[in-house]
């Protein structure tokens, strides 16, 4: 059995990161879900979450920046409720 080399001028396909997958497919859970519960909390875990799987090159980038713009919502949702109910919890 003999090693070669791959050929010249053809890359070589890129690694699965299956790690940045799992978290932005998280991102984008934990984003909605925070939309309804505990705002303060999972949604800077969805950003978080969603910039690490962007920074390491996931192949659900889709979900990654829909991970990222519902952990943004979240952060929104939460201001504004605390805006109309001058308190820093609320609840539907």
């Amino acid at each position: 059995m003999q090693l070669t080399a791959p050929a010249a001028g053809r890359p070589e396909a890129p690694a699965r990161n299956g790690d940045a997958d799992g978290m932005a497919v998280a991102s984008f859970v934990l984003g909605l879900l925070g939309l309804l519960v505990l705002n303060l909390f999972l949604g800077p875990i969805a950003i978080a979450l969603s910039a690490i799987s962007l920074w390491r090159g996931t192949t659900r980038r889709g979900r990654a920046c829909l991970g990222l713009a519902l952990g943004v919502a979240d952060l929104a949702v939460l201001l504004i409720a605390i805006q109309i109910s001058n308190t820093v919890s609320w609840s539907l």
